[in-house]
C-alpha cells in the first residue's frame, strides 16, 4: 500500500470490541501511516468529551453513533467518512449529505463473503444435503436417494436472483460456470444489462414461478417490506427453495413458516423477521428450512478484507484522489 503524502487527522469511531476484531498489528501500522490517529481511542460515542474539532477523516464501523447536525457543529472541519462496514444509513445522516461530506464504504468487500455463502446454499440446496443428511443419521445406511428426491442435483437447474445489488452482482459473477439457467428481476436494470450479468431479466412473479432456487437480494425498503409474501411464496414450484440472505423484513415470516412446514417448500435463512427469531419459532424445528444467525457477511478473518477494502480507501484521499466505492445520498434510496 502506497504510503500518503499527507496525514490527515482522523478518529475511529465504533464500538471497541468492533475495533479490535477489525485491526491487527500490521493493519494498525497501515493505518497510522495513512491518518494521524491514535488507534487506541476510539469514540464509542459522541458525548460532550468527544474532541473532534481538528478531525477530517472518520473511520467508522459497527456501533458508531448517528452523525447528526449536533456532532457535526462539533466537528467543523470534518471531510470524510470511511466506513469499515456495508450499509451506511445507520449513521450517515442528511445532515451528513447537506455538508457536502464525502462517504465511503467496504460494501463492496463485504459482498464478497456474503456471495460465497449464497452460492454454497444453492449448490447444497439442488442436492437436497440437508434432508440427505437427516435420513443418512436415522437410517445409517445408504437409501435410493434419487427415488426420495427426483430431482436432485445441480445440472440445468434454474436460479432466481431477486436483485442486482453489489451482492446480487457478484453472485451473478460466481454463477457463471455452472449449467443453470440464471433469471434476474431488478426494476432499475434493462433486458441488455441483465445479459451482461449472465442473466435473463424477467419480472419477480415469474422469476419465483420458474426457479429451483429463488435469492433475494434486495435493500429493505417500503417497497420491498414482505416482497415475499404469501401470494407470492405460493408462486414458488414444489420443492423449491428460498434464500434470504439480505433483510428479514423481505419475507413475511409467517406466511414462510406455512409454506416450509406444509413441507412444499424449503427455505435458508440467514436472516430474519424478527432476528433473531423467536425461541418459539417452528422453523427452527422444521426440516425444510436451514437457520444460520446472520453470519453470510464478514466474520472471523473475512473482517480484515473490509479493513484492507477502508484503508486502500485511506489512502486514496490523503493523496487527493477520489473514492473508489463512493456512496452517493441518491444510491441510498435503492441500497441496504
Amino acid at each position: 500500500m502506497r504510503t500518503a503524502a499527507r496525514r490527515p487527522p482522523a478518529r475511529l469511531a465504533m464500538r471497541r470490541s468492533v475495533r479490535d476484531s477489525l485491526f491487527t498489528p500490521d493493519l494498525t501500522g497501515h493505518l497510522v501511516r495513512l491518518v494521524d490517529t491514535d488507534p487506541d481511542e476510539v469514540l464509542e460515542d459522541f458525548g460532550g468529551t468527544a474532541d473532534l474539532g481538528s478531525v477530517e477523516v472518520l473511520v467508522t464501523s459497527w456501533g458508531c453513533p448517528p452523525l447528526d447536525h449536533d456532532v457535526l457543529d462539533r466537528a467543523p472541519n470534518l471531510r470524510a467518512v470511511v466506513h469499515i462496514a456495508g450499509s451506511v444509513k445507520h449513521h450517515v445522516t442528511e445532515a451528513c449529505w447537506e455538508r457536502g461530506i464525502a462517504v465511503a464504504s467496504a460494501a463492496a468487500a463485504n459482498a464478497v463473503p456474503v456471495a460465497e455463502f449464497t452460492l454454497a446454499a444453492i449448490l447444497l440446496a439442488h442436492k437436497r444435503v440437508w434432508q440427505i443428511e437427516r435420513l443418512y443419521r436415522e437410517h445409517r445406511a445408504f437409501l435410493p436417494w434419487s427415488d426420495h428426491f427426483p430431482s436432485v442435483g445441480n445440472y440445468r437447474r434454474t436460479v432466481g436472483v431477486a436483485g442486482a445489488s453489489l451482492v446480487g452482482r457478484r453472485l451473478l459473477e460466481l454463477l457463471r460456470p455452472f449449467d443453470f439457467e440464471v433469471l434476474l428481476a431488478d426494476p432499475y436494470l434493462d433486458a441488455a444489462e441483465a445479459r451482461s450479468l449472465g442473466a435473463r431479466l424477467v419480472d419477480l412473479d415469474t422469476l419465483v414461478a420458474a426457479s429451483d432456487t429463488v435469492s433475494l437480494h434486495a435493500p429493505s425498503l417500503p417497497e420491498t417490506h414482505h416482497m415475499m409474501d404469501s401470494a407470492r411464496l405460493g408462486l414458488l414450484r414444489d420443492g423449491a427453495t428460498l434464500i434470504n440472505t439480505a433483510r428479514g423484513e423481505l419475507v413475511d415470516t409467517d406466511a414462510l413458516t406455512r409454506e416450509v412446514a406444509s413441507g412444499r417448500i424449503h427455505a435458508v435463512l440467514d436472516v430474519s423477521d424478527p432476528e433473531p427469531l423467536p425461541a418459539g419459532s417452528a422453523l427452527y424445528e422444521l426440516p425444510g428450512a436451514l437457520l444460520t444467525p446472520h453470519i453470510a457477511g464478514s466474520v472471523g478473518g473475512e473482517l480484515y478484507r473490509l479493513t484492507e477494502h477502508a484503508l486502500a480507501e485511506l489512502a486514496r484521499y490523503a493523496a487527493g484522489e477520489p473514492f473508489a466505492g463512493p456512496v452517493h445520498r441518491a444510491g441510498l434510496a435503492r441500497s441496504a
